[in-house]
């Protein structure tokens, strides 16, 4: 087995890469998030209303301890006033208890700011995923959406209390502080203030380094969350080939990368944190140094000196979060402009405008020139010039070798895609001026993958229909040959089965998918292939129930055998996206084709029909 390389990202991807995203588009994000921050007034604005009486209160700490310390110094003698320390020392209690108080206020309302915008958000994601296309999902790894809808959220829900909260109060802070040291000293004060102009510089070079790396280090978690996702899905496979050393070597390599670039944005962040604090402690110690001296020579008092002392000290730890304050606005910056290309990708599969509800009377299909080409393939076309009609009644059979186009063809007609050329009528009207819910409605697909939820039999056959009978649930699974198998699990239809539940084999999994899809009583019912792994016994049984319910809808079946298709009113062979044979059973061996050779091949007929077996291949 050879060395674990570092994973790829997918080469194409539904959110842009770091070097994509401009400064304006962070500005522009961070802008849109603090407008949505105002969708909940009152609490946004609670949170900054209780951050002035806070801050004011914390200012009023170094004002009550510097008059205390001229109080005690100026009673002198054997016999201090008590009662007057009492009262500074209550004034400066009643001060801590209100700063308190509004703290408490400020980081409660702030907090549910944030919750609040990132339950609408996560909901707005949610709802935008189910609403994307499929050619969305076909380009986008489920790792990436994952990083969006968790660590981008985060970084969103934290703006407004780590962001603009802390800005409301930091402004605040320094710019009252400065103007109360200020007017009380110009010098002391400006030696008290020096370290702000470095702090603003080195919190700048911390921001852009940081908003830079945070987008790469969400690329990289979104890598190491695809290794994990698909490892997680296909551990069977892990283990059976016994690969786990192997898959366990590469995700090391990729959660390897993610750390080392974590380190250096601690590294950056340390370090720039560190300088500011320092600063900080140097214009203490000038202030300490020129104060000592003002005081000998009684040009301020010490009370003065410790009002300057106390405010530096409370304007430490501020300063130590500015920081993270940066580090808030960077965060958003990436996290907000990732999320808002999510949430503003156009969905390119939706209703058009004044689209109505499909109605369904006669129950006609019709395929007029269907073309189709996936964006990725250029001008290579899956399918083209594909026409045929089916009435109501009608059973077509699709066939042809892999990569034929039929899966292709097969999602056209419940609008999964949008065709590119031609038009897909049902009783006249084209699929893509009514509604796309009342398409799916009409058309069901029972798909190739049978995808079960971890809930109950039941549930799962009744997805489609919640609130249905039990009657009719029994019905479908009798008619999908899997009501014998329920009746035989520990209880019944009420046997949790899923990802955590009661293992099902392939053919019985495909036979829920098929009863789940029966209740939806389509006009138009399709089967992907849905019978692969179901024996041909029981496959015939299950024909033969569904012989009633097809005459009502036009019935098309996917398949690669062909003892599934003879039944069928008629049969499309495809090739390369095209139909190159059509007719019924008896009229394509008649005409010796493709089909034919097809034929004899599954029914093992010592025929030599080496060039046309090739072809049907």
């Amino acid at each position: 087995m050879t060395a674990p390389q570092q994973p790829a990202a997918p080469a194409e991807r539904a959110f842009r890469r770091t070097a994509e995203i401009d400064s304006r588009q962070g500005v522009g994000a961070v802008a849109r998030i603090t407008r949505m921050c105002f969708r909940y007034p009152w609490r946004a604005g609670l949170a900054f209303a209780a951050t002035v009486p806070a801050v004011l209160m914390q200012l009023a700490i170094p004002v009550i301890l510097g008059r205390a310390v001229d109080s005690t110094l100026a009673m002198g003698g054997d016999s201090p006033d008590v009662r007057a320390l009492v009262l500074i020392a209550l004034t400066l209690l009643a001060a801590s208890v209100l700063r308190g108080l509004f703290t408490l206020v400020q980081n409660y309302a702030a907090e549910s700011v944030g919750h609040a915008l990132a339950q609408d958000m996560r909901n707005a994601i949610y709802d935008k995923i189910l609403r994307l296309p499929f050619s969305f999902h076909d380009r986008t790894h489920s790792g990436d959406l994952i990083t969006v809808g968790m660590l981008d959220l985060e970084g969103v829900r934290m703006y407004f209390s780590t962001a603009l909260v802390r800005t409301l109060l930091l402004t605040l802070l320094i710019s009252v502080g400065a103007w109360m040291l200020l007017s009380t000293n110009l010098v002391l004060g400006l030696f008290a203030l020096s370290f702000v102009p470095f702090a603003a510089w080195r919190s700048s070079v911390m921001r852009l380094t940081l908003r830079r790396t945070w987008l790469i280090l969400q690329e990289k978690l979104g890598v190491l969350s695809q290794v994990m996702e698909e490892n997680l899905a296909g551990i069977r496979v892990v283990r059976a080939f016994a690969a786990s050393d192997h898959e366990l070597a590469k995700f090391d390599v990729a959660s390897k990368d993610a750390l080392d670039l974590s380190h250096q944005r601690i590294d950056v962040r340390v370090r720039n944190t560190s300088a500011m604090t320092l600063a900080f402690f140097a214009a203490m110690g000038l202030v300490l140094l020129f104060g000592g001296r003002m005081v000998a020579a009684g040009e301020i008092t010490v009370g003065t000196l410790a009002t300057f002392l106390t405010f530096m000290t409370i304007l430490q730890m501020p300063v130590r979060q500015l920081g993270l304050m940066v580090n808030a606005y960077a965060r958003a910056s990436t996290c907000g402009t990732r999320l808002f290309q999510l949430l503003d990708m156009p969905v390119e599969i939706d209703d058009a405008p004044g689209a109505k509800e499909l109605e369904v009377t006669e129950g006609t299909l019709r395929l007029d020139n269907v073309g189709f080409a996936y964006p990725a393939a250029g001008d290579r076309r899956a399918v083209s010039g594909i026409s045929f009609e089916a009435k109501r009644g009608e059973t077509i059979g699709i066939l042809g070798a892999p990569g034929a186009g039929k899966t292709t063809l097969m999602h056209l007609i419940p609008r999964f895609y949008d065709v590119t050329e031609g038009a897909i009528t049902i009783d006249g009207q084209d699929i893509r001026e009514v509604t796309l819910a009342s398409v799916r409605q009409a058309v069901a697909v029972v798909q190739q993958d049978s995808f079960l939820f971890t809930t109950t039999i039941e549930n799962n056959i009744a997805y489609a229909a919640p609130f249905t009978e039990e009657g009719r649930i029994r019905g479908v699974a009798e008619s999908a040959q899997l009501h014998d198998y329920v009746l035989g699990l520990p209880q019944q239809y009420r046997t949790v089965v899923g990802e955590r539940g009661v293992s099902l084999s392939g053919g019985q999994r495909q036979r829920l998918s098929i009863a789940r899809t029966l209740m939806m009583e389509p006009a138009v019912l399709i089967f992907d292939d849905s019978t692969a792994a179901i024996d041909a016994g029981t496959e015939s049984r299950i024909r033969g129930a569904l012989r009633d319910y097809a005459k009502d809808r036009v019935t098309l079946i996917v398949a690669h055998r062909l003892a599934s298709l003879k039944h069928a009113d008629r049969i499309l062979f495809l090739e390369d996206g095209r139909v190159v044979e059509q007719g019924t059973h008896e009229e394509l061996l008649a005409l010796g084709g493709r089909y034919t050779a097809l034929h004899d091949l599954q029914m093992h007929r010592d025929t030599d029909v080496p060039d046309q077996t090739e072809d049907a291949r």
